[in-house]
């Protein structure tokens, strides 16, 4: 199995769950836990990365703590964090170090890490090819400081609503399609990044209406964030569901697709 990878949760269903099947369960009780002295170091290393990128902003996010299905509905359990807490715990160098604290102190390995929720999908073409996008989720906190946010003040079923939604803002945005060329997405499961220190990323399949060409051509007209990548790739299904398996294009792809594919191949598409 690649190291980079690992799978969170998986959805109980080949047909994945629905927006109506997904909650949101909102607490302080659920933000990164605080350890003596770190503070210093996340504010070290993000003063080091804005003089480097200074055109680096602070956002909120939703940060993932837990999920938990209970037959066919699951539950997100969720608190705040923030890009730059984001920097300093899950991308810094020490990450290793953070973790093995957490389980010392709490038996969680993320318990010191911000964690914020990412999101992603598997976005499938009229003619049975899959493009893969991945971006971090931005959800109704936006770019509001974190200290002004209050939990309880979010309604809990919008949260889930732009859980959703903002993958199809994403693939709109990046891909330059149009909304309704895609499907109300479906929720596969959580895959998370061993590259960022397990960073989580809920992962959906959206069905689009256009074929690999029209696709491709709505890209090279380039949308809002057509910055965000430098090339588009195109995939058969048949060969998506032993991608793993063979290697080749495997090897290519960043953790969060390979997430992506490995949730998809474990529900095998749902027939979808």
């Amino acid at each position: 199995m690649d190291p980079e990878i690992s799978i969170m949760l998986q959805c109980p269903s080949p047909k994945g769950l629905s927006e109506t099947e997904v909650r949101a369960e909102l607490s302080p009780a659920y933000d990164r836990r605080q350890l003596p002295g770190g503070q210093a170091w996340i504010d070290a290393v993000w003063e080091a990365r804005c003089r480097h990128s200074p055109w680096l902003f602070n956002g909120s996010k939703f940060r993932l703590h837990s999920a938990q299905l209970d037959g066919d509905s699951l539950t997100f359990r969720l608190g705040l964090t923030c890009y730059k807490d984001f920097l300093g715990t899950n991308r810094a160098g020490m990450a290793r170090h953070l973790q093995q604290q957490g389980r010392q102190d709490f038996g969680d390995s993320q318990a010191y890490l911000a964690e914020p929720l990412g999101v992603g999908a598997m976005v499938h073409t009229a003619d049975d090819c899959f493009v893969f996008l991945r971006r971090s989720l931005k959800a109704v906190v936006g770019d509001v400081p974190e200290e002004s946010i209050r939990l309880q003040d979010l309604p809990r079923q919008m949260v889930v609503k732009e859980i959703f939604t903002s993958i199809l803002r994403e693939i709109r945005d990046e891909v330059n399609l149009p909304l309704p060329t895609l499907s109300q997405p479906v929720l596969l499961g959580i895959a998370r990044n061993q590259t960022s220190a397990g960073r989580a990323s809920a992962e959906f399949y959206v069905r689009c209406s256009l074929t690999l060409e029209q696709v491709k051509q709505r890209y090279e007209i380039g949308g809002p964030e057509a910055q965000e990548s430098t090339g588009i790739i195109f995939i058969k299904r048949e060969d998506v569901l032993t991608l793993e398996q063979t290697g080749g294009m495997w090897r290519e792809l960043c953790p969060s697709a390979k997430g992506a594919v490995r949730l998809y191949t474990l529900v095998q598409g749902g027939g979808q």
